[in-house]
């Protein structure tokens, strides 16, 4: 997937007419796609920018996420530091490539920094 090629617009439209996920998760998503390339939030951030008092429930929402990687559930890291979760696993090549995601990004987003 070419980042730089992502229309949000047309993700957010993808997501807020999707039948196939609830409220609670269209609410996570759409919130997701406000975290720019490059950056990190933690489960809960995520949960108070959006009204949440749970982190978990957060982390559920991102587990089910039909959408990944467009809707960058990768972005979002746990409250120490550690890297979290990934397409609902905690090791393996799940994570792997959560982690090639989060590198991919901050390279795209020093070279955009770096064309400015």
């Amino acid at each position: 997937m070419e980042y730089d090629a992502v229309d949000i617009s047309e993700i957010r439209q993808m997501v807020s007419h999707s039948t196939e996920i609830s409220d609670f998760q269209r609410k996570v998503f759409l919130a997701l796609l406000d975290i720019p390339m490059g950056q990190t939030v933690t489960y809960g951030e995520l949960a108070r920018r959006i009204g949440c008092n749970s982190a978990q429930a957060v982390g559920q929402a991102l587990k089910r996420n039909p959408f990944a990687p467009m809707v960058p559930c990768h972005r979002v890291v746990a409250a120490n530091g550690a890297i979290g979760g990934y397409m609902g696993k905690r090791d393996g090549v799940e994570i792997d490539k959560k982690i090639a995601l989060l590198n991919r990004e901050m390279e795209l987003a020093q070279k955009q920094v770096a064309t400015l």
